[in-house]
């Protein structure tokens, strides 16, 4: 009975599959080897698994602390594109600026539309550089009237009842300074001859009052146009008389 139970015991397998008892007889004819299984430690690599780490922080809404920049588009930019400078579009807005008759078929909304602050800057510059002959001082002056004198613009035209921001005002100012410029080396060849002169001057004002005044004063102001477009023109005779020295 013994030997029975001792031998049903040693032929019995499991049903898991997992261990398999045997006879200390049959233990002498086994042979073999235990294989390591193969373990692979996520790091991070595979984008499909985080690690216990990263899964905790994006949990808990810190997710961005492992978000790397990518700097290398941001370096390649050209220094005029970081800047924000449009060559293409300051050329085409002082075109716009110094033809300013309908007719030539240039789209002169979009120096008021589309404002930017590197070509009026330039363009105010650029008259400061030629006030300096022989009056260095009246270069803060001019820059200061380009900002306060477009801020007096500004809000007189909001008054008014005008849609335009500060930044409009502050580009369409800037740019019409340029048949000032264009004026000036003229001025300086007839100087002498006071007649010529004037009526230079005073073109050289309407010109640019006219430029500055079409842009700003729109359909808007209906019956009150002229309380606008008198101030403009005061302006730029200021503006002109920063130069001449009147």
């Amino acid at each position: 009975m013994r030997h029975n139970t001792l031998t049903s015991t040693m032929q019995f397998s499991p049903t898991n599959g997992d261990f398999t008892f045997v006879s200390s007889a049959e233990a002498e004819e086994l042979s073999g080897s235990i294989d390591a299984p193969d373990i692979k430690l996520n790091m991070g690599s595979e984008s499909g698994k985080d690690p216990y780490a990263t899964t905790f922080l994006r949990q808990r809404g810190y997710g961005w602390l492992l978000e790397v920049e990518d700097d290398d588009s941001e370096e390649s930019k050209p220094l005029l594109e970081e800047l924000d400078i449009d060559l293409k579009d300051i050329y085409y807005k002082i075109r716009c600026v110094l033809m300013p008759m309908p007719s030539l078929g240039f789209n002169r909304q979009v120096v008021r539309d589309n404002p930017d602050f590197w070509g009026p800057l330039a363009v105010v510059l650029l008259f400061s550089m030629i006030s300096i002959y022989g009056q260095f001082r009246v270069v803060s002056w001019i820059i200061t009237i380009w900002i306060f004198g477009s801020l007096t613009i500004f809000l007189l035209a909001r008054v008014l009842g005008g849609e335009v921001s500060y930044g409009q005002v502050l580009g369409v100012i800037g740019y019409s300074l340029l048949p000032l410029i264009v004026i000036a080396p003229l001025l300086l060849v007839i100087g002498g001859f006071d007649v010529v002169a004037t009526l230079i001057k005073l073109f050289g004002v309407f010109w640019a009052a006219y430029s500055a005044a079409s842009l700003l004063v729109g359909d808007e102001f209906k019956t009150k146009k002229p309380l606008l477009i008198y101030p403009i023109f005061l302006l730029y005779i200021y503006f002109l008389s920063l130069y001449t020295g009147v």
